[in-house]
């Protein structure tokens, strides 16, 4: 399901997996569960997670410690997490937002102000994947190797076309020879380039010997009159 946000729920109760589930299952979302910390760090090792909903007071390793695990790890040290609790005691709170949670909730928590708030970390996420898909799409096109196109064949000078004389006037023999020398000059250019400087630059390479290889027969004409 490619096209959802994931969203890790974690609680060590069954009956309040069972209540998240219900409160998100109208979102475009996959809810995966875990009743620990220690599965929720081996669901995070599996799959990228766009929302964590996670309850604070668990045994063996609680919210918080769970949270700094998160939040030491690259891949997912940004996934805002929710934290759920029932305990009335206020200094969790700042305890909360010390280890990286994005909002606190008390339970029993009002549904929907809670699917509100999963909607907007959602939508984030949403966005956020978009973002990663256009900006691969612009790396594959920035280093795929250009399209050369072929050149096209030099037109043969052994016959002259319909349309000229076959009387007409031989070309100046001495701007021929400058013609030629000035593309021998472009072309030692252009093999000195890196290919990779300008993509239009084996093209041109191309073009100027296709120009040197019409220019050939008029310049064996020429040097066989004045042999």
């Amino acid at each position: 399901m490619t096209d959802v946000t994931r969203v890790l729920a974690v609680d060590d109760r069954a009956d309040n997996l069972v209540a998240l589930r219900a409160v998100l299952d109208a979102l475009p979302v996959e809810v995966v569960c875990a009743d620990s910390g220690r599965a929720a760090l081996r669901a995070l090792l599996g799959a990228e997670f766009g929302l964590i909903l996670m309850d604070l007071v668990m045994p063996g390793m609680d919210g918080l410690e769970t949270a700094r695990h998160i939040r030491s790890r690259p891949r997912t040290r940004h996934v805002p997490i929710i934290f759920l609790t029932a305990c009335g005691d206020g200094g969790l709170a700042p305890a909360a937002y010390a280890v990286g949670a994005a909002d606190l909730l008390t339970k029993p928590f009002d549904p929907w102000l809670l699917r509100a708030k999963a909607s907007a970390f959602i939508e984030l996420d949403r966005h956020q994947r978009e973002l990663r898909r256009q900006a691969a799409l612009l790396r594959d096109a920035a280093t795929a190797p250009p399209r050369v196109p072929a050149p096209t064949p030099a037109p043969s000078l052994a016959a002259r076309p319909e349309s000229v004389p076959a009387d007409a006037p031989a070309p100046d023999a001495a701007r021929l020879r400058m013609v030629d020398a000035r593309l021998r000059e472009v072309e030692s250019l252009t093999d000195a380039l890196p290919e990779s400087l300008d993509p239009a630059v084996p093209p041109l390479c191309a073009q100027v010997r296709a120009l040197r290889q019409a220019l050939d027969p008029l310049l064996s004409e020429d040097v066989a009159r004045q042999g």
